[in-house]
């Protein structure tokens, strides 16, 4: 299991299953009946989510904010109020 409740981790050999057969003319919907996984993640293993490919392009960072990037955020705005 993953650190979410509920959620699970799927291999990569049942995700290349899965792949290989949307590929080969399967619907999702009966990917999702067969193998009991959700439409939303064979649609994320298939590259068919835009917010998934952004996600890896640019992680969110992690923690809370530091001061130092607060700071550049009120700087940003101010600059944006003055233009």
């Amino acid at each position: 299991m993953s650190g979410k409740k509920g959620m699970l981790r799927y291999g990569q050999e049942m995700k290349e299953i899965v792949v290989q057969g949307y590929r080969r003319g399967i619907s999702i919907r009966e990917l999702s009946r067969q193998y009991g996984i959700s439409r939303y993640a064979i649609q994320s293993w298939c590259g068919l989510r835009k917010e998934v490919e952004l996600r890896h392009a640019a992680p969110l960072p992690k923690g809370r904010p530091t001061e130092k990037s607060k700071t550049q955020e009120q700087t940003i705005k101010r600059l944006q109020m003055e233009n």
